[in-house]
């Protein structure tokens, strides 16, 4: 017997596969799912079923294309009408060898949602663990923002899935969620990836709600941000997704080449750091430093833009390219090469951004001096601690929102780590502000400095 993990970075996905004797089955494969032959050929089984424990919104689902690519059947929750697959419901049973999977439905994140019940029948029928999808995470639970106008209908739902489905399962039950932290699908995982119903029980926040109105009245109360892109995803994973043969491999472009390619349409993505980008920048290009990339494009941009990025090494792009189709950003034509260098040596022009330290930061907010500090940093974040006078633009609402911000002075980019306030601040850049400084190191470094911030 065998349980594999495997984690998607940037997106905190973790899909699994388990097996046993000659077969296994895998649990949310995520696109780019050649991984999933390669560890059925090192263990010599036969992919024969796929579960997806309900509709992702975050990235594109693998499951058509990897059962094209070995014959399984796919199964997911019959209370939403998907377009392929087979409808599967309370109490279904399915061997993998010795080992049962047992069908639980876990509605509350999403209606068809449901948690799969891991038996070994070697060892009695206590479980031995549980995918809980999104409904039951490590240190949180799922999101419940969906049905906006149903919002304490589906919060009680949520909570009888885990109060009278999950927690009963026994303490003894190992938890293996959907998502870890850095995912858009939760504000509170824990950092780390391993975990029991037990523990959870005793230690996970939302869980010491056990009361059901209290419990609900704390779902309806939480704010989560919904990319652009998730209605995509939505799409795709309800209808079906376009295959993925091979990740796409972007050509590498001359400046001359890249040049031409912005005017017919396409956006530069510079994934260097944020201290590389303010140095110096291609006017016009749009700062996402390559661990941010997953949890921020979908704000930013549609699927359907043209992109070319600008790496600070080779090795970033095909990273790059497959963080991107991995949520349906599948049109990366192209690389500088040799990066930044090679634009600043054909003669073109760039740009800069100054730098602003959190002790200077601070000595100007004292003093009264006249500029815009933005925080771009989640409400959550902010109401827990600001710097006073700060203004609040979440970063992904920034560019439908940047006519708020006043453009005849200076405007001071701020987040929690200097890398969302890169971005912040080349979005503005982008839209012809001319007065713009990063802080960099944000909130973290005003907490090394001493700044005096306003705690919520």
């Amino acid at each position: 017997m065998f349980l594999k993990k495997i984690k998607s970075e940037g997106l905190a996905h973790l899909s699994y596969m388990i097996g046993d004797d000659n077969v296994a089955a895998v649990i949310d494969p995520r696109r780019d799912c050649e991984i999933y032959r390669e560890i059925a050929e090192r263990e010599g089984v036969r992919i024969t079923r796929i579960f997806e424990t309900h509709r992702n919104e975050d990235y594109v689902i693998g499951s058509s294309d990897l059962a094209a690519r070995t014959g399984a059947s796919i199964h997911h929750g019959s209370a939403l009408d998907f377009k392929y697959g087979e409808g599967v419901g309370e109490g279904d049973v399915f061997d993998i060898g010795d080992l049962q999977l047992k069908i639980l439905e876990t509605p509350g994140h999403t209606m068809e949602s449901i948690s799969i019940v891991i038996t070994d029948r070697n060892f009695g029928d206590t479980p031995v663990g549980v995918f809980t999808g999104d409904a039951l995470f490590i240190g949180d639970v799922g999101r419940t923002d969906f049905y906006p106008d149903r919002a304490r209908e589906v919060a009680g739902m949520l909570y009888d899935s885990i109060f009278d489905k999950l927690l009963p399962l026994g303490d003894q039950a190992i938890l293996y969620p959907a998502h870890g932290a850095g995912s858009v699908c939760g504000d509170s995982m824990a950092s780390r990836e391993f975990s029991t119903i037990g523990h959870e029980r005793r230690h996970n926040p939302a869980l010491r709600k056990t009361d059901r109105e209290a419990f609900i009245d704390y779902k309806v109360e939480e704010h989560h941000y919904q990319p652009k892109y998730f209605r995509l995803m939505e799409d795709y994973n309800l209808n079906g997704s376009p295959p993925l043969d091979i990740i796409p491999r972007p050509r590498p472009l001359k400046p001359a080449e890249a040049e031409a390619a912005v005017k017919n349409g396409a956006i530069l993505i510079d994934l260097r750091s944020p201290e590389a980008f303010a140095g110096a920048f291609i006017p016009g290009s749009l700062a996402i430093p390559l661990d941010l990339l997953s949890a921020y494009i979908g704000y930013l941009l549609d699927c359907d833009r043209e992109l070319i990025l600008i790496p600070e090494t080779r090795e970033q792009v095909p990273t790059a390219v497959r963080h991107l189709s991995r949520i349906g950003y599948d049109r990366v034509s192209g690389y500088l090469k040799d990066g930044l260098h090679s634009w600043e040596v054909s003669g073109r022009s760039y740009d800069q951004i100054g730098a602003v330290h959190a002790g200077d930061l601070n000595d100007r907010l004292k003093s009264g001096d006249e500029f815009t500090l933005l925080d771009v940093r989640k409400i959550t974040e902010f109401e827990d601690s600001h710097l006073e006078g700060a203004t609040h633009i979440f970063l992904g609402e920034l560019p439908d929102r940047v006519d708020e911000i006043v453009r005849d002075k200076p405007v001071v980019t701020f987040c929690g780590s200097g890398e969302r306030a890169i971005i912040a601040a080349s979005i503005l850049k982008r839209n012809g502000f001319e007065m713009v400084e990063d802080s960099l190191g944000s909130m973290e470094a005003c907490e090394n400095t001493g700044c005096t911030l306003i705690k919520g």
